[in-house]
């Protein structure tokens, strides 16, 4: 006889001794109906021991502590959005709520915003920024007799300070790794804002990883831009124009290679046939494109919800994590 393996509400009102109904209330924590907390951990008890994966977290109705996120602006079009969204998720699966304060850099209200957080139970603040950056932690001292993390920003002065960041290095090392296995050596890379950390950071992943395979880096194919879609596109009709022109383009959005896809088009030159391209950051427009862009995931999903299980787990180690994201290789990168 084949396993059962989907465990059922009939299956759970048999083991807790109750109706299908009440364990339909339970596990959707409705309050229609009052029911006794007895009653309620006997549903939860038998759905855990028969391995019931959709169980509801019940959240207490009064007294619930909160997670403050200053966010010192608050992204539109950005990756960064997802790191709010897991962040408030996640906070909510552990009966606490995310509460974001877009303090847009403006001191004066961050700190107004301290002193209201100092009349309400507050479990732990996230100091958070779309754009990854050193800054300074010091207007926010006030925080110092509460946990703190930071996320998507450190302060180099105060390294002991849990700090939740992406690693673009590492992430620009495997777009270029990639490249590299497709049988390619002239890669081109379409850079962002050179005073930006991330822009930084993923032209050192593109120079170590083509150092390490023994590969000069050209300075002719590694174009600075303001992550605009006229700078790329003007970038890639000058390195498609080159004497050696590249056999593959990493620029370092996704939203940049919208530009290098219009000005390849332009030059009729196709992708992925007579040059490689891949972009950074893995969102939705990555799937939309023709062909499909290969790219990296930030892994902001991941690193919101790590800041909050760091918090609402009361974990009083110092922590200094860069989170690896994930390649995403489609036809843009592909030769059949």
């Amino acid at each position: 006889m084949a396993k059962k393996n989907k465990i059922t509400m009939s299956d759970i009102a048999r083991e807790a001794g109750v109706s299908q109904a009440t364990v339909s209330l339970v596990l959707n924590n409705s309050r229609a109906i009052r029911l006794s907390e007895s009653t309620r951990e006997r549903v939860y008890a038998a759905a855990t021991a028969l391995g019931y994966q959709k169980i509801i977290v019940p959240h207490r109705q009064e007294g619930q502590e909160e997670i403050a996120l200053l966010l010192c602006g608050m992204p539109n079009y950005d990756p960064f959005v997802e790191a709010i969204s897991d962040a408030v998720s996640a906070a909510w699966q552990r009966d606490t709520l995310l509460t974001v304060y877009d303090y847009g850099d403006d001191l004066e209200m961050a700190a107004h915003i301290l002193r209201q957080l100092d009349q309400r139970p507050c479990a732990g603040v996230i100091l958070a920024s779309p754009v990854t950056r050193a800054f300074d932690f010091s207007p926010f001292d006030a925080l110092i007799h509460k946990p703190v993390v930071l996320l998507n920003q450190y302060d180099p002065q105060r390294p002991l300070l849990p700090t939740f960041l992406p690693d673009d290095r590492a992430n620009a090392c495997q777009i270029v790794n990639h490249l590299l296995s497709q049988g390619i050596t002239r890669i081109a890379h379409i850079m962002g804002d050179d005073w930006m950390d991330a822009s930084v950071l993923r032209l050192e992943g593109y120079r170590q990883t083509l150092e390490q395979a023994g590969i000069s880096v050209d300075e002719t194919l590694i174009k600075r831009t303001d992550w605009s879609l006229n700078a790329t596109f003007n970038a890639t009709l000058e390195l498609m124009r080159l004497p050696a022109p590249p056999q593959a383009i990493f620029c370092a959005s996704d939203w940049m290679t919208l530009g290098c896809y219009q000005a390849l088009a332009t030059l009729n030159i196709a992708i992925p046939r007579d040059v490689l391209v891949c972009g950074y950051d893995d969102q939705r427009i990555a799937h939309q494109l023709t062909p499909a862009l290969t790219s990296v995931q930030l892994a902001y999903s991941e690193l919101g919800r790590m800041a909050v299980n760091y918090l609402c787990e009361g974990d009083d180690t110092s922590a200094h994590v860069r989170l690896v994201g994930k390649l995403q290789v489609r036809g843009s990168s592909q030769r059949t």
